[in-house]
C-alpha cells in the first residue's frame, strides 16, 4: 500500500515551479484516478471557502485528512491564502484525541465526527469548533440529530475533487439548518433534462461540470434580502434502479431503510430478465464460524427476516429482490460507500447459497 502524503510532501508540491498539482480521486463512483489541477484555482477556491465563513488571518485551523485527497489539500490552501494557524494530527477515527487548542475551522469526514461523539471529551472538544464541515460521504439522520444542538456552525458540503472540493454548504443545525445547499459566491447552478446538476464556475473549471447527481433547484431568498438559488440532491443518476418502469433512487431507498435497519447495509442492482433491473439489499454481517455458533440462525434466515420487514414498509417495487449477507460492505479508502464495486459483486454474484435470500427462488 501506498504510503500517505506528508505534510512537507504537500508544501513542496506546492512550492515548486509547476502550475498545477496531483489529485486523487477517491473512486466512489468507479476506479480511483489521478488528475492534474491548477494551483491558481485552488487559490481562487480557497478563497471563497474563506470568504463565506469569514475566516480572519490567525485564526486556527484543523488539518486531520489524507492528504492525498483534495479536502485536506485544500484545508492547507486555505490557511496558506488567509494566514490561518494550521493544527497538523495525523488522519486518524479521533482528530481531537490529541488537541488541546481551540480550533475555529475543521474539516471532516462523518466517521471521524461519529467516533468523536463516542467519546465524552472529544465530543466537547468538536462542540467547541466554531466551524466544523463535513464531507466526503453522507451523513445520515442519526448522525445530524446529534449535531443539532452544537452552539457553533457546523456545514454539510457539497462538491468533488473537479470543482476543487466544495462548491455549495448547508447548515445542519441551529435555525438555519436546511436540507437545501448554497452555492458559494460566483457558482452557478441549473439541472438538465435528466435533472442531474450543472456547475458552472469558471474560477474552478474550463466548462460547466455536468454531475450525475439528481438535484432539485429553488429561488431564496439571502439575508440580504437578494434572490439566490439552492439546490437539493435527491440521488445520483447512474444509483438509478429502473424496476419494472418504476425509477427507485438508491440513496433514497437507504434513507428510508435507517427507520429499521440499524447494521451496515447498501442498496445496489442487478440485470433482470422481467423487470429490467431489480433492488439488492447487502448486510453486514459476522459470517465467522464462532458467531454463527453463537445464534440460532443462519445468515439466511435473518435474511429472510428482513425480507418481511421491507415487504411490510417499503413501498411496492421499491423492496429488494435479492438479499445477501456480506462480510463487509464494501469502501473506498477515504471511507466512501463503493457502489462501483457493489454493483460489480451483484453482477458477478460469487455467494454461497446459504448467504443469499432470493425472491425469484422463493416465487417459483
Amino acid at each position: 500500500m501506498d504510503e500517505k502524503m506528508t505534510y512537507q510532501e504537500f508544501i513542496s508540491e506546492w512550492n515548486n515551479d509547476a502550475q498545477t498539482i496531483h489529485v486523487q480521486t477517491s473512486g466512489s463512483t468507479g476506479a480511483p484516478k489521478k488528475l492534474n489541477v491548477r494551483k491558481d484555482r485552488m487559490i481562487e477556491s480557497a478563497k471563497m471557502t474563506c470568504d463565506f465563513l469569514a475566516l480572519q488571518q490567525g485564526d486556527t485551523a484543523l488539518l486531520c485528512m489524507n492528504l492525498d485527497y483534495i479536502g485536506a489539500k485544500m484545508m492547507v490552501v486555505r490557511s496558506l491564502v488567509r494566514q490561518l494557524h494550521l493544527i497538523q494530527v495525523a488522519p486518524s477515527g479521533h482528530p481531537l484525541a490529541t488537541v488541546d487548542v481551540p480550533i475555529t475551522f475543521a474539516a471532516m469526514v462523518p466517521l471521524q465526527v461519529y467516533n468523536s461523539l463516542q467519546v465524552p471529551e472529544e465530543r466537547e472538544k468538536l462542540r467547541q469548533i466554531k466551524h466544523l464541515i463535513i464531507g466526503g460521504g453522507a451523513i445520515d439522520d442519526v448522525l445530524a440529530a446529534q449535531l443539532r444542538d452544537f452552539p457553533h456552525a457546523v456545514w454539510s458540503t457539497y462538491g468533488m475533487t473537479e470543482t476543487l472540493s466544495h462548491i455549495a454548504l448547508r447548515r445542519l443545525n441551529g435555525l438555519e439548518s436546511s436540507s437545501w445547499y448554497t452555492p458559494l459566491q460566483g457558482i452557478k447552478v441549473t439541472t438538465n433534462a435528466d435533472d442531474c446538476l450543472v456547475i458552472d464556475a469558471p474560477m474552478l473549471c474550463d466548462t460547466p461540470i455536468v454531475t450525475n447527481d439528481i438535484a432539485e433547484i429553488r429561488a431564496t431568498s439571502t439575508s440580504e434580502g437578494q434572490n439566490a438559488l439552492a439546490f437539493r440532491i435527491i440521488g445520483r443518476q447512474d444509483n438509478v434502479i429502473n424496476t419494472g418502469g418504476v425509477k427507485v433512487h438508491a440513496e433514497e431507498l437507504e434513507n428510508l431503510m435507517r427507520n429499521f435497519l440499524t447494521f451496515p447495509y447498501m442498496i445496489t442492482k442487478r440485470k433482470h430478465a422481467k423487470f429490467g433491473e431489480i433492488v439488492v439489499l447487502f448486510v453486514q454481517m459476522e459470517l465467522s464460524g464462532t458467531q454463527q455458533q453463537a445464534t440460532s440462525q443462519s445468515p439466511q434466515a435473518l435474511l429472510r427476516v428482513l425480507h418481511k420487514i421491507c415487504h411490510r414498509t417499503l413501498p411496492p417495487y421499491w423492496e429488494p429482490r435479492l438479499y445477501i449477507a456480506v462480510d463487509k460492505i464494501p469502501m473506498t479508502a477515504n471511507g466512501k460507500p463503493n457502489r462501483a464495486e457493489a454493483l460489480l459483486m451483484a453482477e458477478t454474484f460469487n455467494f454461497p447459497a446459504t448467504h443469499v435470500y432470493d425472491l425469484d427462488k422463493v416465487e417459483a
